[in-house]
């Protein structure tokens, strides 16, 4: 695969193809390839949110009433999150290299970008909770605990399979890791937050976990998106080998989270318990295999067996928190208000 050029004065704005093709890498919304990219782009746009919004108060005073297994499954998940959220913002920036669509450049850029904030906030949480001491500690649960390594170091071979040998066919199988990181691996993680929040415990961070959430819905669907772009260019790469890695590697991804979900969860909490989280995890490896075009692995999963989990982490009343669920619009700035009113 051939990395973008800086400029080409002789190609046109609109990219002559997803990758390996031609594009003068200026960036013109209005004559761009894919049409969907702007809309994406947009929407991307009307998420923004910074962690500073959101007042911890409450959240520390709860915090040090948290059953000991609670804080420990808040913290190892809270780990967990951002180091997905790390190597995430690292590989699609690789990724952004090869595309030559300007506007696809452009919405990588704003992903990798709100990776950055989302690791922002697991450091703004953590630093409103503990001590930084422990903050460091958890920053370093990924390295020393060998369940979480695992499932970790699944998706970054797969990533570096394509990082060191980069073609149209490692492109694309890496962004079916990529789509199990952002629309799988986070998953049983949301859910522990989410089912603290029903609770009416931590509410500012699982408010912060929504944002989240909705952020990887939406770069969930730009992969989805770029991966169908290429096949349709490379047609012969959509073959029944591809399928059969793809349901072979979400099969693997999910025994690896429910793995994780029982050694993290398990049925320690009142409200979610290792059996509908496990159900919850294969009917989510079935809606990702659908969006990508493939057929579901597990034909048994087919609803949510966690449908309390839609309302948090569905809110699209503009930015708002919940139980209140107020809506909080952004005011754009100006002399007269400035950033720090805003």
């Amino acid at each position: 695969m051939q990395k973008r050029k800086i400029y080409d004065v002789q190609a046109p704005n609109a990219s002559t193809g997803i990758i390996n093709g031609q594009s003068s890498n200026i960036l013109n919304w209005d004559d761009v390839r894919f049409k969907w990219a702007y809309p994406l782009y947009k929407n991307m746009l009307s998420n923004f949110w910074t962690p500073f919004e959101i007042n911890m108060s409450s959240d520390s005073k709860q915090y040090v009433n948290l059953s000991e297994k609670e804080q420990d499954t808040f913290n190892k998940i809270i780990g967990l999150l951002a180091f997905l959220d790390s190597v995430q913002t690292d590989y699609s920036s690789r990724v952004a290299e090869y595309l030559t669509d300007s506007s696809l450049a452009a919405l990588m850029a704003t992903l990798s970008f709100q990776e950055v904030i989302h690791n922002q906030s697991y450091s703004y949480v953590l630093s409103s909770l503990v001590p930084k001491a422990k903050q460091d500690e958890i920053f370093e649960y990924w390295k020393t605990d060998a369940v979480l390594r695992e499932r970790n170091d699944f998706i970054v071979l797969g990533y570096e399979e394509f990082i060191d040998h980069p073609t149209p066919e490692t492109f694309v199988k890496s962004i079916i890791y990529d789509v199990i990181l952002e629309g799988l691996n986070f998953y049983s993680g949301f859910s522990f937050f989410y089912n603290l929040a029903r609770n009416q415990k931590m509410v500012s961070t699982s408010t912060m976990i929504n944002y989240i959430n909705r952020d990887e819905q939406l770069h969930v669907y730009l992969f989805c998106q770029v991966f169908k772009a290429v096949l349709a260019e490379y047609p012969h790469l959509k073959n029944e080998e591809l399928e059969e890695f793809a349901k072979n590697t979400f099969e693997k991804a999910a025994e690896l989270e429910i793995k994780w979900s029982k050694y993290i969860i398990g049925n320690s909490f009142d409200g979610i318990h290792a059996s509908d989280l496990e159900a919850y995890i294969k009917f989510m490896a079935n809606k990702r295999l659908n969006e990508l075009g493939f057929e579901k692995i597990y034909p048994q999963h087919s609803k949510n067996p966690l449908p309390w989990i839609k309302a948090y982490s569905d809110v699209n009343s503009g930015k708002s928190d919940f139980f209140e669920q107020k809506s909080r619009q952004y005011t754009k700035v100006s002399d007269e208000n400035g950033f720090d009113e805003l």
